[in-house]
């Protein structure tokens, strides 16, 4: 046999992880494998089967999870140089076997460990490519595009959309509303992301004119404040933050409304609010309007002497440390300040 010679498809049975059960047809060429030999490795009854098109299941059995989701990548991947890709690195898990492509959807959120995904999501893979990729959904694939690709999240080796951008996709194909509200709420619950994001994701997809959707939000944002509200506890017991009184009114004696607060220390006059604003309808108007109010009241209790620390449910779960100095920086300057105007306290 001369270097020359094509190689059989018999050096390939070595090659059992994942990244190698499963190839294009050009990494197979790569390997040797004439057009003419795979098409008779993947005869009826042969060793091999056509998973996708272009793509191969290197053994004749039905494929696993892991093997349709690798699949499902390397159909809908751009095309690379010709070769067979290095295996992934921890510098560079998914180019270039995975140009230009990842995981959205249930499928996504399945590889994130989500418990109230349905069963069979793995069934139905859908995958996120550019725009103006010529590319068909096919067999168990469903293509998506997007006109700006997210940076993708590494989960098991595989490129995956971020948990908001993949809920979104997850949710434009369901109707089942506590479907979807399970997700959402595990979302936030489970520290995936922020309410927020979610909204945002939800409303560039135009998701929010389904009242099944705009239901599970709700229940969303009311989960969100309440995980907020948790950490804020936390924060103070953790560090070591004197007790202030909760959910609390101020009101001038004998006068208007001042504003609901989350925390409030009385004898230094500082208050903590919490910032859980969330962009509804794609209405960016609606959301300044919420941060003008926002503004306005901390300017009107900071002109009555009350230092207002406004914290978001994102910095208390990534940054708590940092917060509870801010608050305590504001607690040991009240010695330094003018007294406050006298104010009445009321729960909320």
């Amino acid at each position: 046999m001369t270097h020359n010679t094509p190689l059989s498809p018999r050096p390939l049975r070595h090659l059992s992880e994942v990244h190698r059960r499963v190839l294009t047809a050009a990494q197979l060429r790569a390997h040797g494998v004439t057009a003419t030999e795979l098409t008779e490795q993947c005869r009826p009854g042969g060793p091999w089967r056509q998973l996708l098109p272009n793509v191969v299941l290197l053994h004749p059995g039905p494929p696993t999870n892991e093997e349709r989701l690798h699949g499902a990548l390397l159909y809908a991947a751009r095309a690379s140089a010709p070769g067979v890709p290095v295996q992934p690195t921890a510098e560079s898990p998914h180019r270039p076997l995975y140009a230009e492509a990842m995981i959205t959807g249930l499928a996504a959120l399945t590889l994130y460990g989500f418990s109230a995904t349905p069963p069979l999501s793995l069934d139905h893979v859908d995958v996120l490519v550019p725009r103006l990729r010529r590319l068909r959904s096919t067999g168990y694939v469903r293509v998506l595009r997007s006109p700006a690709l997210p940076t993708p999240r590494v989960v098991t080796g595989l490129p995956v959309a971020p948990v908001p951008r993949a809920l979104a996709d997850a949710v434009a194909a369901l109707t089942d509303a506590e479907t979807v509200r399970r997700l959402l709420t595990e979302a936030v619950r489970g520290g995936h992301c922020e309410p927020s994001a979610v909204v945002q994701e939800l409303t560039q997809a135009k998701l929010l004119n389904r009242p099944h959707v705009v239901d599970a939000v709700d229940s969303l944002v009311a989960e969100g404040r309440s995980i907020a509200e948790d950490r804020l506890y936390r924060m103070v017991h953790e560090y070591g933050l004197p007790d202030p009184v909760w959910n609390v009114d101020l009101r001038l004696p004998g006068g208007p409304h001042l504003g609901g607060l989350d925390a409030y220390w009385p004898d230094q006059a500082v208050a903590v609010e919490l910032d859980t604003r969330a962009p509804r309808q794609g209405h960016r108007h609606d959301d300044e309007e919420v941060w003008s109010e926002y503004a306005r009241k901390r300017e009107h209790l900071e002109r009555l002497g009350i230092t207002v620390v406004y914290v978001t449910p994102k910095k208390l779960r990534d940054a708590r440390e940092q917060q509870a100095a801010v608050v305590r920086t504001a607690l040991m300057a009240a010695g330094d300040r003018d007294p406050a105007a006298y104010v009445v306290v009321l729960p909320r």
